[in-house]
């Protein structure tokens, strides 16, 4: 648990969204004079802690310091209270009421679109608390379903929307956070003119509602994309193509409402009175009269004619053009920037040594090796170590070479090793000569007697078996037909013919026809032969 100042303590973090954390907190003692609501000491409150990197900027604290007493008198039935704001030392925090329920975004999450009366009734009185808020001046820039709380949303009683987030925007658009490439909102739900960055007013936040009342009833934001950008691109070029469940007074004011020219867009005040008077026309029990003036809700949608500014845009800015800076995605000197030209070179620094404040400039080569002394023999003059390792670096990446078609038969990765037999050697048997008859000879020197070279024998291997033929794939028929189930049913016709010839030869060749004609029983029957073959026996007998 956490104290935030001296009247609070932090419990249970709730959420956490772009600009701080909302917590469920408890209220140790009574508040000042200094907040708009004392509260009781053990009361349960929420607090909302910005983050860091507002607390850090002086700009973000006089500015919230400023509008204090804007968010504190800001009251509405739909608007969340704020009692208190705390500011000590790096934490900045909004006490507010705490409401038990979920926000739009998870209920339309859990639970699927709303019908179209229902949309126009919720929708409207969020119009009614953004009406009051452009009466003190307050635009709230960021509306969204997450941003709606609903009370009452379990079923115990009836959903109550309540708008919270108020001043949000105005604390966190602060120059030193806000940079010439962003804007505050989320982009699903950011107006052209905030996308712009042109002069905004409290249309903003009626753009805002038409995508809310175009979510609630469809489930989905009309315009949507893979990036933020792209879905800035279709806010600003693109038109919602209106979906087949809406009614046709439903769908005009939705089109009002996202007009791409912000003074075609009803008020707050007025659009809270033309989503009555639909909801009142398109229900199933509207009247004649009712049905007739929801068709005519073009007439109620009437601008604003003093709109709210918002402060730090349009003529509030300083800048007399009555805009802001435009969403930049090049830098400020944008303008002299040519893209065809030539890739710029940063000029040298000299040479080293030139002066102290000249750096050395930078080498893409090593350098060379000194030479010899002066009156010293010369050296061969040899490869430079870096042409050197270039020719081994091309020798590394010759292309390699492809080696011609060679036929399958003479490859002999494809071909079938075979083995050939080995050649039969015969052994050889020297045959000894007769000696010639004895003849006197001159003397002769003494030869030196060769000796025959060994004989070696090698026993004969058997003949390497013939290769089999390959054996061909029987022939198949072309229209080969299975029929299923074709042995079982010779089977069952086998068995057929045999019960059928038993039977004829047992009606032939027994007494059954007798048997048919009298009215013995089957033993009794029995009984008869049985008596008929020993009358038999006895009578070979004798």
């Amino acid at each position: 648990m956490r104290p935030v100042g001296s009247k609070y303590l932090l419990e249970e973090p709730l959420g956490r969204g772009a600009t701080g954390t909302v917590w469920r907190a408890r209220q140790r003692e009574a508040a000042g004079s200094e907040a708009a609501v004392a509260g009781e000491p053990g009361e349960t409150v929420a607090i909302k802690v910005l983050k860091e990197e507002l607390a850090h900027d002086a700009d973000v604290v006089m500015r919230f310091l400023r509008e204090r007493s804007v968010l504190l008198r800001l009251t509405h039935s739909n608007i969340v209270r704020t009692r208190d704001l705390v500011v000590e030392g790096d934490l900045l925090a909004l006490v507010m009421d705490l409401v038990d329920g979920p926000d739009l975004h998870r209920y339309l999450r859990d639970n699927g679109p709303f019908s179209p009366v229902a949309a126009c009734l919720l929708t409207a009185q969020i119009a009614d608390a953004l009406a009051a808020s452009h009466a003190d001046g307050v635009v709230h820039r960021d509306l969204k379903p997450a941003n709606v709380l609903l009370s009452g949303a379990d079923g115990t009683g009836e959903m109550h929307p309540m708008l919270t987030d108020f001043g949000i925007a105005r604390l966190a658009d602060s120059p030193g956070l806000t940079r010439t490439h962003e804007f505050v909102g989320t982009p699903a739900y950011v107006a052209p003119e905030s996308a712009e960055g042109r002069r905004q007013t409290s249309a903003v936040d009626v753009y805002g509602a038409g995508i809310l009342l175009y979510e609630l009833v469809t489930g989905r934001p009309p315009f949507a994309g893979a990036t933020a950008l792209e879905v800035l691109h279709r806010h600003l070029s693109e038109e919602p193509q209106r979906p087949s469940t809406v009614p046709e007074p439903l769908w005009t004011v939705i089109e009002r409402c996202l007009s791409k020219q912000p003074g075609r867009r009803p008020s707050a005040e007025n659009l809270a009175r033309a989503l009555r008077t639909v909801a009142a026309g398109i229900g199933a029990h509207a009247t004649p009269d009712k049905a007739e003036a929801a068709l005519g809700v073009a007439a109620l949608l009437a601008p604003d004619p003093a709109p709210a500014t918002v402060p730090g845009t349009g003529t509030d800015a300083g800048q007399g053009t009555g805009d802001a800076d435009p969403t930049q995605a090049l830098p400020s000197h944008a303008g002299s920037y040519d893209p065809t030209a030539a890739t710029s070179v940063l000029p040298s620094s000299g040479a080293p040594g030139r002066g102290q404040g000249d750096a050395e400039p930078t080498r893409a080569m090593p350098p060379m090796p000194p030479g010899p002394p002066s009156g010293g023999p010369q050296e061969p003059e040899g490869p430079h170590p870096w042409e050197s390792q270039m020719r081994a670096a091309r020798d590394r990446n010759e292309q390699t070479q492809v080696q011609q078609f060679l036929n399958p038969e003479d490859d002999p990765l494809r071909r079938a090793p075979q083995r050939r037999p080995a050649p039969q050697q015969q052994p050889q048997y020297r045959r000894q000569q007769a000696p010639a008859p004895y003849t006197q000879q001159p003397p002769q020197a003494p030869q030196r007697r060769q000796e025959p070279p060994p004989q070696r024998y090698e026993p004969q291997r058997p003949p390497a078996p013939e290769p089999r033929p390959r054996r061909e794939p029987r022939q198949r028929s072309a229209n080969p037909m299975k029929i299923p189930g074709l042995g079982c049913l010779k089977g069952c016709l086998f068995v057929v013919i045999i019960l059928f010839v038993a039977s004829w030869l047992i009606w032939e060749l027994t007494p059954l026809q007798e048997w048919v004609g009298t009215t013995k029983g089957f033993f009794a029957q029995i009984a008869g032969i049985y008596n008929n073959v020993s009358d038999w026996v006895q009578r070979l007998n004798q």
